[in-house]
């Protein structure tokens, strides 16, 4: 099903089943071996407590989220906002972080990628060289499983011929044929070559409510930034009815460069190279009451 959509946006994509890398080597160096191992998605919070106007009380723990999705010790990996709490500012927040159980510690493998206040630039950084928790703030897409390794799916595609980006591929690819059945997927990607489009949100949340897309792309700070560049993609193919963010993926790297993923802007020369697993379980956290679709790209 994959390498048929895939191939309908890329000059060549092959999906094919195998061993799980080991995902604590390079270029991944997470502290888990594998994403298999009771697989399951959380949608926690949601964009409304980020906009129109940012609701700060709104704060988790991926700790508390590895019970609630009833998988105490789980492996994380996904897409949030980092806790303003924490940091004292707003920063995206790639999670990485290999939960606590009765028997180990928590292992936060996290990076947290904000404006850099000196040049404007992008500050990517391992979350566990400044802090000691595992909170985040206001919304987050995440994977989790046991860690384990065994067998997932590769996904390659090089040269984008469509205008999907990868992450849209997969889920529309899904959608269009699974239909009505709502399929989740996680895990994690490399872009291996090329270049991609970056945002990062501002430091400051907006004082102005921002009540367009429009008004939420003016405000955050877009990027190219240069593979390669790992990424934590979480994907449903549909929202069956639990105001769902469908597809959301943030990305770190080993040269300084981090934050939200929307596109490859080299379609050309890009490669990409994925292992996912479908997900078991849907768990819907803290959702919230006054809803809208704006800013869920």
């Amino acid at each position: 099903v994959l390498q048929k959509g895939l191939k309908e946006n890329f000059a060549d994509a092959q999906v094919s089943v195998v061993d799980c890398p080991d995902l604590t080597k390079e270029p991944f160096n997470f502290p888990a071996k594998g994403i298999c191992g009771k697989p399951r998605i959380a949608d926690v919070g949601g964009v409304p407590y980020l906009i129109p106007v940012v609701q700060k009380e709104k704060v988790y723990d991926l700790n508390i989220v590895a019970k609630d999705i009833e998988l105490p010790g789980a492996f994380i990996l996904g897409a949030g906002a980092a806790s303003s709490k924490i940091l004292g500012v707003n920063a995206e927040l790639i999670p990485i972080v290999q939960t606590k159980s009765e028997k180990k510690p928590t292992v936060n493998g996290s990076y947290i990628a904000q404006i850099n206040p000196a040049d404007k630039g992008c500050l990517l950084e391992k979350y566990s060289s400044k802090y000691s928790d595992c909170e985040f703030g206001l919304l987050a897409n995440l994977y989790a499983s046991e860690g384990q390794p065994g067998k997932v799916i590769e996904v390659k595609a090089d040269g984008r011929t469509g205008e999907l980006n990868f992450v849209s591929c997969l889920r529309q690819t899904l959608e269009k044929h699974y239909g009505e059945k709502p399929v989740g997927m996680g895990g994690t990607f490399i872009i291996q070559k090329g270049k991609a489009k970056i945002h990062i949100m501002p430091p400051e949340f907006s004082a102005c409510p921002l009540n367009t897309d429009e008004d939420v792309n003016n405000w955050l700070k877009f990027f190219e930034m240069k593979a390669p560049l790992i990424c934590q993609p979480v994907i449903v193919s549909r929202d069956p009815g639990f105001d769902l963010r469908v597809e959301h993926t943030h990305c770190f790297s080993h040269h300084g460069e981090g934050g939200h993923y929307h596109q490859d802007t080299s379609p050309d020369s890009v490669q990409y190279l994925g292992y996912l697993l479908p997900a078991e379980l849907l768990f819907r956290i803290d959702r919230p009451t006054e809803t809208h679709l704006v800013g869920r790209d």
